[in-house]
């Protein structure tokens, strides 16, 4: 049975690329005998079955979170020139070690900043944790800290890189959560495999890129939903409120008809194939999702555990406890956005980085943390990989531009900076790499930003390089290593 002929018997149910693809999972049908779509089966037993993606725009500063630096309090107000550090942070030096040295050189530091904020050792680990981050700190010893990342982008086209690998000059090119969905398919037929959670990216660092799945083709796409379960997606409702089910089944019945006969005539159009695909599933969705946004039907005790009682926390905490209903429900890859402002992001403090920080870390610090004890709670930490990080972090020195831009905040840092990760097989209570004792640079165990995409993917039971795609050249590090050292 040639493409063409099996795209159209099997239009109705699923519709044709729909069941088509399930097939392909189901091992029924190949496209080629020298390479195959991903089966959804794993590459090696798993550690995790989902993930909870956490992006706060913008860029965090490590020094002031999980990564504080006592020396900066020390030598404040002086230049690095002036520390006994000045030779090992030359930049020139450092820059040389990145992919992009023009891109990512950077002044020198007129002063060092000291930390604006304190911090403290939490739990039987000892990590330390700014007090910005109170709740995350309660929770440290379910942490692992890598403080040891660095990206080749010192501006917010970071964003992107932080997701694919690239940079936002070089295009598209498919994210960690597609490459999940493509890889493995969803465990939950109503409901996507990729769902998005808050405002993206803005278009000056990515936009709908961050959640995109580029050449992997738009079914793989992070389908973006609000916690709203009056309208969780965007014109999934029918336009006549007064359709009934049956007439709505009905309809589709058509419009299956119709897609067999367009599926037949354009086997190869991908978008046609995913509009297909996103009838069916919308279809399903109009029950599913609502109920998974439900979040009024959890306990008091659990609302109150993210924050949903607090103005400051409810909107953040909806996400989070949204994000565990739908990993509960089978949801393969959650991405959780924080601090859109339609441009560079709310976390981008050149100055005033108390105000700006105090408050941001207020609204995301009890629903990350809520998360964390909820998930251990209901025995689903240990197959629940979270990830919690930004496109890089922030500068040990003030940054001085002009009369606006006058020491009291830190500006962007490529060099060194830090992610957290949480559950899904990991080390607990954990710190893995540093930066040097500025915290200027990733002085040991060094990662680039993809090494956490081969380690999520790792965790999945996933090997990135058993997903390429034929004709589509991937650079090495664009699969990235595993971080071997952070796993249980």
């Amino acid at each position: 049975m040639n493409r063409r002929t099996f795209l159209g018997d099997t239009g109705m149910g699923f519709t044709g690329m729909a069941l088509s693809a399930m097939f392909f999972r189901n091992g029924v049908a190949q496209a080629s005998e020298s390479w195959a779509p991903p089966t959804g089966q794993h590459h090696f037993p798993p550690k995790a079955k989902s993930v909870i993606w956490f992006f706060n725009i913008g860029g965090v500063s490590h020094l002031e979170s999980f990564d504080p630096k006592p020396m900066l309090n020390k030598y404040g107000g002086k230049s690095i020139d002036e520390t006994p550090f000045a030779e090992a942070l030359d930049e020139e030096k450092i820059n040389a070690k990145l992919l992009d040295p023009s891109k990512a050189k950077r002044k020198i530091y007129k002063k060092l900043m000291p930390l604006q904020t304190g911090y403290k050792k939490y739990g039987q680990s000892g990590i330390e944790v700014g007090d910005w981050f109170p709740h995350m700190g309660s929770v440290a010893d379910e942490l692992c800290v890598i403080r040891s990342m660095w990206t080749i982008d010192n501006n917010h086209g970071a964003q992107l890189t932080y997701h694919t690998g690239r940079k936002i000059t070089e295009g598209a090119y498919p994210t960690v959560g597609a490459w999940v969905s493509y890889g493995l398919g969803t465990m939950n037929e109503d409901l996507p495999e990729f769902v998005v959670l808050g405002n993206p990216s803005a278009d000056c660092c990515g936009a709908a890129w961050t959640h995109g799945a580029s050449y992997l083709g738009p079914r793989h796409d992070g389908v973006r939903l609000k916690v709203d379960p009056e309208e969780p997606l965007s014109f999934v409702k029918p336009e006549d409120a007064a359709l009934t089910p049956e007439e709505q089944r009905e309809n589709f019945g058509l419009i299956g008809r119709l897609n067999r006969l367009a599926g037949v005539r354009y086997p190869d159009d991908k978008k046609l194939q995913a509009r297909i695909q996103s009838y069916e599933l919308a279809y399903q969705m109009q029950t599913a999702v609502p109920e998974v946004m439900a979040l009024r039907e959890e306990p008091d005790y659990i609302q109150k555990l993210y924050g949903l009682d607090q103005a400051e926390t409810k909107p953040f905490a909806e996400k989070c406890l949204a994000a565990r209903r739908l990993v509960e429900r089978g949801v393969r890859f959650v991405q959780v956005f924080h601090g859109y402002t339609g441009n560079a992001g709310a976390w981008d403090s050149h100055r005033d980085i108390v105000k700006n920080h105090s408050k941001l870390a207020m609204e995301v610090d009890q629903p990350v943390a809520g998360l964390i004890q909820d998930l251990k709670l209901r025995g689903m930490l240990d197959e629940t990989l979270i990830v919690w990080g930004s496109e890089f972090g922030r500068t040990p020195g003030a940054e001085f531009r002009d009369k606006s831009v006058n020491g009291t905040g830190r500006d962007h840092h490529p060099h060194g900076f830090s992610v957290v990760m949480a559950g899904g097989g990991l080390k607990k209570g954990h710190v893995h790499g540093c930066t040097d004792e500025l915290g200027f640079h990733a002085a040991e165990n060094r990662h680039y930003v993809t090494d956490i995409h081969a380690t999520v993917l790792h965790q999945l039971g996933l090997d990135p390089r058993r997903l390429e795609v034929p004709g589509r050249k991937r650079l090495e590090r664009d699969f990235g290593e595993v971080i071997h050292d952070i796993i249980a």
